[in-house]
């Protein structure tokens, strides 16, 4: 009888693993919009933060999708409109933080489950089914200089977003975001992670511009629009922001 319990409980394991391996298959075939819920957090608990994420609106959040209309139509894609984005209630819970740069596997793998759960319990409805979930964890500016790195998992689609509640932030914070809900659709980094430049030629916009430097445009992926070899400037929005034919083929929009 134990042995019979054994089986069944891997079976089912493995059911639910190839489950969602074709879920996100079919999610990279593109052959419906992607619907994106967004959902703010006080991350310091300060009223400032309050008054910012009540200040927040659903339109807001639309430069964010249309960049990936703007993006999806250079590779053809035929959705108009391939992400939604819906403006969330606030969640009053933070989502586990992730473990150090260099924790453990373990580390890594428990805070991947845990976060999960915490994106099982925290998914208040926007009023239509949702595909990725990200927690916008709001900082107060006069208390950080610089936020810690943002995280988001293709596994599950969800993602954990550190930015600062202030208005001229918005349009920073719209790059941030977009390159997370990238991470979730499979997309990797394009920057060294020591240095913070973007690699060549896979981080640049035009990895074959002549001449190469400067740079008009930032790889979403990279974040940052290369100046010369060593040097690089923050993309000011989504205007200055492509996402190139590396990031394209990772998510599903170039062969």
């Amino acid at each position: 009888m134990i042995k019979l319990v054994r089986i069944l409980f891997w079976v089912v394991v493995v059911l639910a693993a190839l489950m969602q391996l074709w879920q996100e298959y079919l999610t990279l075939q593109w052959r419906k919009p992607l619907n994106v819920a967004v959902y703010p957090v006080n991350a310091d608990g300060a009223p400032v933060v309050d008054t910012y994420i009540a200040s927040l609106r659903a339109q807001d959040f639309d430069i964010i999708a249309q960049f990936f209309s703007r993006e999806a139509l250079k590779y053809q894609l035929p959705l108009h409109r391939p992400v939604t984005v819906y403006l969330g209630p606030e969640i009053h819970d933070i989502p586990p933080a992730p473990p150090a740069v260099n924790g453990q596997l373990l580390d890594i793998i428990l805070w991947s489950l845990k976060f999960r759960w915490f994106s099982w319990q925290h998914q208040p409805e926007v009023g239509v089914p949702i595909d990725i979930k990200l927690y916008l964890l709001y900082h107060d500016p006069s208390q950080h200089r610089h936020l810690l790195h943002s995280t988001a998992l293709h596994k599950g689609r969800i993602g954990r977003v550190n930015l600062f509640a202030e208005n001229s932030q918005h349009a920073t914070n719209a790059i941030i975001i977009s390159h997370e809900l990238l991470h979730t659709l499979s997309a990797s980094d394009k920057y060294d992670l020591n240095t913070s430049l973007p690699l060549f030629p896979q981080g640049y916009a035009e990895p074959y511009a002549q001449p190469r430097y400067p740079q008009a445009m930032a790889e979403v992926m990279a974040g940052k629009v290369p100046q010369t070899a060593h040097n690089a400037r923050m993309a000011k929005d989504l205007d200055a922001v492509v996402i190139g034919r590396p990031t394209a083929r990772e998510i599903g929009w170039s062969k």
